[in-house]
């Protein structure tokens, strides 16, 4: 089988015991559909340009869409990152991604929701993350390109793992959110803003590990289908990440 790129046997036995059960007609091999899934994201092909070795490109592109409905590539990135246990310290930060015209021509039809918003950089999207104490990723949030970063962080904030520090930029420096971090017994260290009439300490030594959470955007961003939004609905284009996020970090 001529194929650029296939996930390892020992990749495919992690991730298929959260695939869908097949029912009826046996599915065409996972292992070669879903490696062609992921090399069309992360080359920024279109579904009919992948190479023919991974089989008819209708079947990958209709496995997508399906399994990104049922909420299976987000819920493989999930698993997979919840087996790493609680870590001791965490990171938030937030990125644009651009919205491609094709993905914003119409994002203000249809029922599904887009998650894309009008900013000074144009039409895009808002990617929200936390990540462990090494880098890897653990929690995932699109949200419309406007949204702030203290939104997305109330957001996230029931979700976040029960770690003893969390380290963010001076974005998050608000006493809301470090009250309800000091609730959760969650040290922030975070920068205050400069307008702040009395300054609050924090750790300089352990914010210079922040460039950790700075690194996973730029790797996923490696990936051209999601630093350049071309899915006009929410749920494919958050699937695409958790797809970079999954074989970047977790296989």
């Amino acid at each position: 089988m001529d194929v650029p790129f296939l996930l390892s046997e020992a990749q495919m036995r992690r991730i298929e015991p959260y695939f869908p059960l097949s029912h009826g007609i046996p599915r065409v091999d996972d292992r070669r559909i879903v490696s062609g899934i992921v090399y069309v994201i992360k080359h920024g092909l279109m579904w009919r340009d992948a190479p023919k070795g991974y089989g008819p490109h209708k079947t990958i592109y209709n496995r997508f869409i399906r399994w990104s409905k049922m909420g299976v590539f987000n819920r493989i990135f999930a698993e997979l990152a919840g087996e790493a246990g609680e870590p001791d310290a965490i990171m938030i930060d937030a990125t644009h991604l651009k919205a491609h015209r094709t993905a914003a021509s119409l994002f203000k039809r249809g029922a599904l929701p887009r998650r894309i918003g009008r900013t000074k950089g144009g039409l895009n999207s808002k990617l929200h993350a936390v990540c462990d104490g090494l880098g890897r990723p653990i929690i995932l949030l699109l949200t419309e390109g406007q949204m702030s970063d203290h939104k997305g962080a109330s957001m996230l904030l029931p979700n976040l793992p029960q770690a003893k520090v969390l380290i963010g930029d001076r974005g998050y420096d608000s006493d809301r959110f470090r009250n309800a971090l000091t609730e959760r017994g969650i040290v922030p260290c975070i920068p205050p803003v400069r307008h702040r009439k009395v300054p609050l300490p924090y750790d300089r030594q352990l914010y210079r590990k922040r460039h950790k959470i700075e690194n996973v955007f730029a790797r996923i961003k490696d990936w051209r289908r999601v630093a350049t939004r071309y899915d006009r609905c929410a749920h494919t284009f958050m699937s695409a990440i958790c797809i970079a996020a999954t074989v970047c970090y977790w296989l």
